[in-house]
């Protein structure tokens, strides 16, 4: 079975073996392509290419058949009939060219014959720079050289090493990237002063070339270890003396430190002979990060450096803080004996510290007074204190770190901007970019020469916040006018910026706003109250949130119009103001409802609208235009009212302007139980009655008359006639009282007196007379005679009077008591009074109740 499985696997490569031989042999099995002189020419050469056809291997026997084409990759360079082709060509690349011969048979495809390939390089250039090196003690040799330019063509790079005794070692490489070989071989330093020598030769197809030969010796071409095991000893903890120590080979003669802090690009270079691994750096900074590194070198003049050793990274002790703070402070008034002060500082700097700061000593202090000492312990870098108004008072402050602390830095408080001469002009702020503000001020105008130094200080308020903030300062010198601030600048983030003018313990100062980024905000103000107060419209709003101001606000707008107009909104401006938040307008009329909202604007824009308020202005300021007048015009009027002569006038004018629709009522007697009682009555009816209906005034056409005069007259004799049988003092009919006017009223509308003295001693029957008017009467004919009407008839109109009158006598009671003056009653002023009769009032004690008796509007109008 084994035997099969051999055979088998030489069979198979006897069969593959034959096709690749019929394979070459079938590549130009019509004919051959010739190239001469050489298929591989230098750069600027030509050559001359042929192509044959063999015997027997053209389309036909007649040579004119055939066709034969050559090509220098697929382009044509010479075609011709017949058995062969020769063509010369030059100006050929460097580089590798395929040329392919072909034969055409009429109209079919070409028929590949030959071909060939034409190298085309330079001669090899000299090696150059061929150094050796040996790595340590024992390490091998190698060897490196330049190659010169790319020859293009297969070359051969061949090292040979020469030493003592006639030894010699040799390598050899090809390729495109050879320019470095390893022999392989160690140089002994039992001998180091033996000599060798070196030399490497590259080689084509168009020539060679030597490098010139180098001579070295073991001491030459060693190349020591990277020292390792380095370490780093603070004697007595203390940074003022420490010792770097360090590993190396035996035969090191030489080193050199390198050393820097970690945050720094430079390095410090010492160089030590027989260090023995060891070396003592004095001048390192405490509590300080560094990188060290070490290198080695056998011989002084001779051999090379080692590679530099792995780094090692520590840090220093601490040592006592050195320098001063940066110390900066705001005074601010609470009230009239109290007082607060904010200090500031800086943080050291790393070299200041030479150690982790823990905590700051504060001390404030009093200087006149009651010499009072305030001292505090604080790992923040600021302090707020709540003092007594005094003018005199100072402020220390010092770092410490676990050694010690700095010296103090002293300060006296003074006011900041309370020197107007010294307060710098045209202060301005500009974006100096993303995170950076340019500030600028001219210095000031009467005492520039006095100022020691300019403080720039700077703040971002949010809305909100307290007004005095952790803030950053930088100082500058007096003949600088600019400053360029960065320390935590934000973009889109609008700060409070001043500049102070010092000059020994005055100073003055000019503020501004600025920011390095800006857009247009992102909201509006929201508008949270609407008052009215004295006659203006007072508006109150939120600050936008910080997030959404977008930079420094310039301005506030309110915008207003007619709620559910269409006309354009009006709007005023109103600068930016950190505080209130509040505005007065004078421009919307009053009792109309109107629409507000507020926007908010930077530099780049103006923000979206806030949220909408309606607001009506009620004018309450401008009321007192009314009002005085109408209490001065009331005033005047009671005054006038208070003497009755002009209330009397003020009433018969009143009660002339009255319409008749509006004129009391009669009542109708038709049903009256008294008048039918009494008929005894309608007896006594004699022609002062007529005449007292006759010369009675037309209702519809009242004459004006004098009240004081028919007051005196006429009420008298009312009185006796009507006196025993009529309702009490004060009561009407349908028991309403009846006013003084009501009673002047009634006086004022009876016959003449003439016709009333007539009869004094029986009681009249009215009701009865006032219906008994002739058919032939005539307002205002005396002469007319009456006519009596029966008991039981009157005539009948709208209106009744009350009947409970039963208790009225049978004859006339006698008028004993004496006259009396009519009581001042409540005063109507109605132009159009009530529909119900107000009867006359005497002073009478008894009562007439006519609720069953009518009277026609015809008949006496009482």
């Amino acid at each position: 079975m084994a035997h099969t499985v051999r055979a088998c696997y030489w069979a198979l490569i006897f069969v593959i073996m034959l096709l690749l031989v019929k394979a070459e042999i079938d590549v130009c099995r019509r004919g051959n392509v010739t190239v001469t002189p050489s298929r591989v020419i230098s750069l600027g050469s030509a050559v001359n290419i042929s192509c044959s056809l063999k015997p027997k291997q053209g389309c036909s026997q007649y040579s004119s058949f055939n066709k034969l084409i050559l090509y220098m990759f697929d382009k044509v360079i010479k075609s011709q009939r017949g058995h062969s082709l020769s063509s010369e060509i030059s100006g050929l690349p460097l580089g590798t060219t395929l040329f392919v011969c072909k034969m055409v048979c009429g109209d079919s495809e070409g028929i590949r014959i030959c071909g060939a390939e034409i190298s085309v390089g330079v001669v090899s250039e000299q090696p150059q720079n061929l150094s050796c090196a040996q790595k340590g003690e024992h390490g091998m040799v190698a060897c490196t050289w330049d190659r010169g330019r790319d020859t293009h063509l297969y070359t051969t790079y061949t090292l040979q090493l020469k030493g003592p005794k006639n030894l010699t070692w040799q390598k050899q490489c090809n390729g495109y990237d050879c320019d470095h070989l390893d022999l392989g071989i160690n140089l002994s330093p039992e001998s180091p002063e033996s000599s060798y020598t070196a030399k490497v030769t590259a080689s084509n197809s168009l020539g060679n070339a030597s490098s010139f030969p180098s001579t070295f010796t073991f001491l030459d071409i060693v190349k020591p270890l990277p020292p390792w095991d380095i370490r780093i000893n603070f004697v007595n903890d203390s940074v003022s003396r420490c010792t770097l120590q360090w590993r190396d080979e035996g035969m090191v003669l030489l080193n050199r430190l390198r050393y820097r802090p970690s945050n720094s690009r430079s390095w410090t270079m010492v160089n030590t002979t027989n260090a023995k691994g060891r070396h003592d750096l004095l001048d390192l900074k405490p509590f300080t990060e560094y990188e060290f590194q070490v290198s080695s070198k056998l011989r002084l003049h001779k051999g090379s450096w080692s590679d530099w050793s792995e780094s090692l990274r520590t840090q220093t002790p601490e040592e006592e803080p050195t320098g001063t703070l940066d110390i900066w402070y705001v005074k601010q008034n609470i009230d009239y004996s109290r007082q607060q002060i904010s200090l500031f500082w800086k943080y050291l700097s790393v070299s200041e510290a030479r150690g982790k700061i823990l905590h700051y000593h504060v001390t404030l202090l009093e200087v006149a007074g009651e010499k009072t000492t305030l001292r505090n312990i604080t790992e923040n870098t600021s302090w707020t204190w709540v003092v007594p108004r005094t003018e005199n008072w100072a402020a220390a402050v010092s770092a410490a770190n676990s050694k010690g602390s700095s010296l103090p830095t002293r300060v006296n408080i003074t006011d900041l901007c309370g020197a107007g001469l010294l307060a710098p002009g045209q202060v301005s702020a500009n974006s100096g970019g993303v995170d950076n503000i340019l500030v600028t001020w001219e210095p000031p105008r009467e005492a520039a020469s006095a100022v020691r130094e300019y403080v720039v200080e700077w703040r971002e308020l949010p809305p909100g916040h307290s007004t005095w903030l952790p803030l950053k300062w930088l100082r500058t010198s007096p003949h600088n006018l600019s400053a360029l601030i960065s320390e935590n600048i934000r973009p889109y983030v609008c700060y409070e910026i001043r500049v102070h003018a010092l000059s020994g313990h005055r100073g003055g100062c000019s503020s501004t706003r600025g920011d390095s980024k800006h857009k247009a905000p992102l909201s509006g103000p929201y508008i949270n109250a609407i008052t009215e107060e004295k006659g203006r419209t007072l508006i109150s709003w939120d600050e936008i949130p910080a997030q959404e101001q977008k930079g420094c606000i310039l301005h506030y707008r309110i915008y207003w119009k007619e709620q559910d107009s269409s006309s354009q909104p009006r709007f005023c401006e109103i600068p930016y103001r950190a505080s209130p938040n509040s505005h007065a307008l004078d421009s919307l009329q009053p009792w109309v409802r109107h629409v507000l909202w507020m926007t908010a604007l930077t530099a780049a824009g103006e923000s979206p609208q806030g949220n909408k308020r309606e607001f009506c202005l009620q004018g309450k300021a401008s009321l007192s235009t009314f009002v005085v007048p109408s209490i001065c015009t009331a005033v005047i009027m009671v005054g006038i009212f208070s003497v009755r002569y002009f209330r009397q006038k003020v009433f018969v004018l009143l009660s002339a302007l009255r319409p008749q629709w509006c004129s009391r009522e009669i009542p109708d007697p038709a049903n009256s139980t008294w008048a039918k009682k009494y008929p005894f009555v309608e007896e006594n009816m004699q022609l002062p009655l007529d005449r007292l209906l006759t010369d009675w005034p037309t209702p519809k056409e009242p004459e004006p008359l004098v009240i004081n005069e028919v007051l005196h007259q006429v009420t008298p004799v009312f009185r006796q006639l009507l006196c025993s049988n009529w309702p009490e003092k004060g009561k009407g009919v349908q028991g309403h009282y009846t006013s003084e006017e009501d009673a002047g009223y009634s006086a004022s509308s009876s016959p003449p007196p003439r016709a009333l003295t007539a009869e004094t001693g029986q009681l009249v029957n009215l009701y009865k007379v006032l219906g008994g008017k002739g058919p032939g009467s005539k307002p205002g004919n005396p002469g007319s005679p009456l006519t009596v009407l029966p008991v039981d008839y009157l005539p009948t109109q709208e209106g009744y009077l009350p009947s409970n009158i039963d208790y009225l006598p049978s004859q006339e009671a006698p008028l004993t008591e004496p006259l009396e003056e009519l009581e001042p009653q409540h005063i109507s002023l109605s132009v159009f009074p009530s529909s119900s009769l107000h009867p006359l009032t005497f002073s009478c004690g008894e009562k007439l109740t006519l609720d069953r008796l009518k009277m026609g509007c015809g008949s006496l109008m009482l």
